[in-house]
């Protein structure tokens, strides 16, 4: 054992030979490895011998003293160091190294071969010794590499002995061999790239949540939409990065979630930013964006971005996953050159946003989500692939996506045993056919209100009942109460509509009113037909006064359909032909949002502006209803039209009636016969004037609407049973609807 004085290094190429350097007086023999003793600590160290070293000094470099805690001129014990000749427990498997270089850089450059950095090390130190801590001074091409051994792994000798499959055990010191594997890490903080097989698998976290629980989500009837935005934006994610830069593969960087409002877009943005293992989401909403000042609003865009481009330039592929939610992207995000405005902001938002998602600088460690109702609204640009490639449709909710929808919002009543068991949810999610998820919490908060209400006292002044606690249940009632009364869907039937429309309901005055309810409803089978092609139009024709409109709302309310919207010439009065195709387009693009639909258009003459003096039409909306009724449905969705007309000449002109699947004739009441079939469903004669004006218009020809038949019924209606066959027959013959010449 010698005792040396510790000196910097004379060159700085000799840093590269990661040994202590010695005068090879002060060592006798064959000496390759030596021990240090510093501090009451041992260091092992290769040594190499320099004539230019004064006797009784050591050089290092500055990585082996800082590694080894030693100062300049510190005295050290140093002795040789053998490893056991028989020992293989010392013969490395595999070294572990984190690179990083010395000359730090701005930015990544062009990525390491690990495989020929594997090579050039066992070029360099085969037989040295390592310890697991030591810093190593590595060069490759023209590069200067600062290494810290992380781990060593030599053979497990008790697996050997006993006859088992060779294992691998971690060890603190070893000699590395010329088979001993070298596997290169980048360290967590530096920007260079590392390709090749012998890299390990980074040190990173999972890209999902560990301590998430899928089952608590709070998204119900989303499974299948949920499964199909992690196929497309996490899988990639998931896997490590070198397998990802061997595929050549790039990662989503948006996601588009769009639909009707309340069906769960924004929750499920935020649902996506707790389950992914990253840092905290921003949320912006569209309007937020948006600032009165000149370049405010592009400005604010780029803070968005800042903190993720800062991040990649610092950590490059190492960066975490930075997640913005947008949500109402469409007030910023419209098409180019679509608003009228001088200053083009809109115009300049969507650039800027573009130059951050798929710019020249694009970013790779970002994830957009965002959230729309008005699709249509949204910048083409935006949606190709590398942009916000991943759109999803979140519709309303399936029956069994209500239940679970109502499984979550009543979660908490069951626990404590404050809902009654007369409670099906089941029934509950049948009764609400095209609820979205955020009615179905309606539903329940309505309830709940309903419930609570029976247990106020309203007296002079408003008390609770003291026994509320323990009374309060909410049954079956509050839920049908709630469902009558307070909530109904946006995307529903319009039964006010088509109460209004059958009022006096529907008299089948004979076979002709027979034949069209049965033929209607042989249609509205094949609308619902999972055979058919999804569209079936109907054309319900004839004089005016007929009822066609009502036989119109019976078949639709006969239809069973969740979502049922009637488009009627009353709704549009003072619009003009813009407005109007707008408002007639808006009522399809909402039947396309439900599973099955029915559009109601009555007077559809009205509607086209049609006038026999003239004769006059709205082209433009001409042209739009013969798109629409001829536009088939998104896949998997039945769409039903039924249409009213009192001028067939008209709309063949027209070249309409091409645009229906069936056309179906609703006459006059044209027999004897039939009109007191219909009287008698009046209940306006009783029977012995029934049958006097049954003899008394027999043989006769009779020509009258049933509009019109009940509006004289009302009329005689109004005076003494025994003149109401001479008033009802002088009504008839006057308005020509009942004689035996001269008629309508």
């Amino acid at each position: 054992m010698v005792v040396l004085k510790v000196e910097r290094l004379s060159d700085d190429k000799l840093a590269y030979l990661n040994a202590a350097v010695g005068n090879p007086s002060d060592f006798s023999g064959d000496v390759q490895i030596v021990e240090v003793i510093a501090n009451n600590k041992s260091f092992i160290f290769k040594l190499h011998l320099n004539p230019s070293v004064d006797r009784g000094l050591m050089w290092f470099s500055n990585p082996q003293r800082k590694w080894a805690q030693l100062q300049v001129r510190q005295d050290i014990e140093v002795r040789p160091f053998h490893f056991p000749p028989t020992d293989p427990t010392y013969c490395l498997s595999s070294i572990v190294v984190d690179a990083d270089i010395i000359r730090k850089k701005t930015a990544p450059g062009e990525p390491y071969n690990t495989d020929e950095m594997s090579k050039q090390f066992h070029y360099q130190y085969t037989n040295y010794p390592f310890t697991v801590g030591q810093l190593i001074v590595f060069g490759f091409e023209k590069e200067t590499f600062l290494l810290e051994v992380t781990s060593l792994e030599a053979p497990d000798i008790k697996a050997l002995k006993s006859g088992q499959d060779a294992k691998a055990v971690p060890t603190r010191i070893g000699k590395c061999l010329g088979d001993t594997m070298v596997l290169f890490n980048k360290k967590p903080d530096s920007i260079i790239r590392l390709t090749g097989n012998c890299k390990i698998k980074e040190e990173r976290a999972c890209i999902i949540n560990p301590d998430w629980d899928f089952g608590k989500m709070g998204i119900g009837g989303l499974d299948q939409e949920f499964n199909a935005i992690f196929r497309r934006a996490f899988a990639s994610r998931v896997f490590p990065p070198e397998l990802v830069e061997q595929l050549g593969c790039k990662h989503v960087k948006g996601i588009l979630l769009y639909g009707p409002p309340g069906t769960g877009k924004t929750l499920m943005a935020r649902q996506i930013g707790k389950m992914l293992n990253s840092r905290e989401p921003k949320i912006v909403n569209g309007p937020q964006i948006l600032d009165k000042y000149v370049g405010e609003s592009e400005a604010n865009i780029r803070k968005l971005f800042a903190e993720a481009e800062e991040e990649e330039k610092r950590l490059g592929s190492s960066s975490g996953l930075h997640i913005i939610i947008l949500d109402e992207m469409d007030a910023i995000c419209k098409a180019r050159g679509s608003v009228g405005s001088n200053t083009g902001v809109h115009d300049t938002v969507v650039n800027q946003l573009l130059a951050k998602i798929d710019g020249v600088d694009q970013l790779n460690n970002i994830l957009i989500i965002g959230m729309t109702n008005r699709r249509d609204m949204i910048d083409e640009a935006l949606l190709r692939p590398g942009r916000l490639e991943v759109q999803m449709e979140i519709g309303l909710p399936n029956e069994t996506g209500r239940v679970q929808i109502l499984k979550i919002h009543t979660a908490k009543m069951y626990t404590h045993k404050k809902i009654a068991p007369d409670v099906d949810i089941k029934e509950l999610a049948t009764l609400t056919k095209n609820f979205s998820g955020a009615e179905l919490e309606g539903l329940v908060r309505a309830a709940q209100s309903t419930a609570m209400n029976r247990l106020i006292k309203a007296s002079s002044k408003v008390e609770v009942d003291p026994e509320a606690m323990e009374k309060l249940r909410i049954g079956r009632s509050d839920f049908l109460h709630a469902l009558e009364n307070d909530i109904k869907p946006a995307f529903g039937t319009a039964a006010e509509a088509l109460s209004h429309f059958l009022t006096r309901g529907i008299i089948n005055w004979g076979p002709p009113v027979t034949h069209v309810i049965e033929d209607g409803e042989l249609l509205c089978q094949q609308a619902m037909s999972a055979e058919s092609s999804g569209l079936v139009s109907v054309l319900l024709e004839g004089p005016p006064n007929t009822g066609k409109t009502a036989l119109a709302a019976f078949l639709a309310q006969k239809s069973d359909f969740p979502f049922v919207k009637v488009c009627s010439p009353e709704d549009m009065v003072g619009y003009n032909e813009q407005s109007k195709c707008m408002m007639i387009s808006k009522v399809f693009e909402d039947a396309y949002r439900s599973s099955l639909s029915c559009i109601l258009v009555d007077n559809i003459e009205r509607l086209l502006d049609y006038g026999s003096i003239g004769p006059r039409y709205s082209n433009i909306t001409l042209q739009a209803l013969l798109v629409l009724l001829k536009k088939m449905p998104p896949k998997g969705r039945k769409l039903l039209i039924i249409c009213t007309t009192s001028k067939k000449q008209v709309l063949e002109e027209m070249e309409m009636l091409s645009g229906f699947t069936a056309v179906l004739r609703v006459s006059n009441i044209n027999k004897p016969e039939y009109l007191i079939d219909a009287l008698a469903e009046t209940n306006v004669f009783p029977g012995s004037l029934l049958k006097q004006l049954a003899v008394k218009v027999n043989g006769q020809r009779v020509q009258i609407g049933i509009k019109k038949l009940l509006a004289l019924v009302d009329l005689v209606r109004q005076i003494d049973e025994k003149d109401r066959v001479a008033k009802f027959t002088q009504k008839m013959e006057e308005e020509g609807c009942l004689g035996t010449t001269g008629m309508y």
